[in-house]
């Protein structure tokens, strides 16, 4: 009878254990998912800089394949290369880009004006699209203006005026410095993950419980490894994506091909939603130049898009990742729907990341099931 007593008091204790460490853990676990949702945009800053520095490390892999020197003197070649070719790009391209990217923003602010007059000429309701300031250009030019009677404003007008001036540039202000201050951040972490990466992937592995040790090695070298390859073979795409776009669009006589090819190649970082990004653009932007330059330019993006999904996409990707195409889809929209245009360029490294584990942990478990 006492033995009974005391294995129903062990029992009561191992309950109430275990629904005290279950709910600590219920806890600490919605704490993580607030402190990430309230820093989503640090974390994906940091992911970004750690993505920069898996590539540089990679592209030194590929340099040491066949050049036997020091990492460190690798690594800065494909620096002094990198830096080289922006620096390139942007010296003798830069008038060409800064030109083309003001007839481009113009041409398209035109022709959604013009797509806003047609679809309310067909009585299709666009008080739900927010086209901003385009409601605000004039419709019809030839109109006679208004006379106009000149006189001293006054002075709360020249202080609204001067408040607004004000506010405006500011707001100017500290985005540009907060978009380069992300850019040198984003840089700074990728030069400080490549130049010491074993560092890095002993902390992370120190981290890890000392029985569980193997097990993450195991798992962070297949990310490490899958992330390169898929780096490379998005770097490559991205730059066949821009040649062919900018050859094409030369070809046709669309203006500004050279800064359509730029966001053709950019966006292709992006599956799937970056190629029916670019596509729209480069279709709207030649809509200036008549249907037929129009038509031509979406066969272009037609072929441009079966080229990357059918031809680059399955050769040189092959190895890097193997995701179906309507889950990658899913999983972009949802996380660029929480955590908008970060969880929308990230979504893919982030699923492959996922996968990796799920992969390593299935083949464990299938590998334990055949030993019993």
């Amino acid at each position: 009878m006492a033995g009974s007593t005391g294995d129903r008091l062990q029992a009561r204790n191992d309950l109430a254990w275990a629904i005290t460490v279950g709910g600590i853990g219920i806890v600490l676990f919605a704490l993580l998912l607030m402190f990430a949702w309230y820093f989503a945009a640090t974390l994906f800053l940091i992911f970004s800089g750690m993505l920069l520095g898996v590539a540089l490390n990679a592209m030194t892999h590929m340099l040491g394949r066949g050049v036997k020197l020091p990492h460190s003197l690798r690594l800065t070649i494909v620096c002094l290369v990198l830096a080289g070719m922006l620096s390139g790009v942007i010296f003798l391209g830069g008038a060409t880009i800064a030109q083309q990217t003001t007839v481009l923003t113009n041409t398209i602010k035109s022709q959604l004006v013009n797509v806003k007059a047609f679809l309310e000429r067909n009585g299709v309701d666009t008080s739900f699209f927010d086209f901003g300031s385009l409601n605000a250009m004039p419709s019809d030019s030839s109109a006679p203006a208004a006379p106009q009677t000149h006189s001293l404003p006054s002075a709360g007008t020249i202080a609204s005026s001067g408040g607004a001036i004000f506010s405006q540039s500011l707001k100017l202000i500290l985005g540009t410095v907060s978009a380069v201050g992300n850019f040198f951040i984003v840089l700074f972490l990728g030069l400080a993950f490549a130049v010491q990466p074993s560092v890095y992937r002993s902390g992370l592995l120190f981290l890890a419980p000392a029985k569980h040790r193997t097990r993450a090695t195991v798992i962070i070298d297949r990310i490490g490894d899958t992330l390169e390859r898929w780096l490379i073979a998005q770097i490559i795409t991205m730059g066949a994506v821009f040649f062919v776009t900018w050859i094409g669009l030369e070809i046709i006589g669309i203006q500004s091909s050279f800064i359509l090819g730029i966001q053709a190649g950019l966006l292709a970082f992006i599956p799937t939603v970056g190629a029916i990004l670019g596509g729209l653009i480069v279709v709207l932007a030649s809509l200036s130049s008549g249907w037929v330059a129009a038509l031509s330019a979406f066969i272009l993006f037609l072929g441009v898009h079966a080229l990357e999904s059918y031809v680059l996409t399955p050769i040189i990707q092959r190895q890097a990742l193997d995701i179906p195409p309507a889950t990658l889809f899913s999983f972009q929209i949802l996380l660029g729907v929480v955590f908008g245009i970060w969880g929308l360029a990230l979504a893919l490294p982030l699923m492959a990341i996922a996968k990796v584990m799920i992969d390593h942990f299935k083949a464990e478990d299938a590998s334990q099931t055949v030993t019993a």
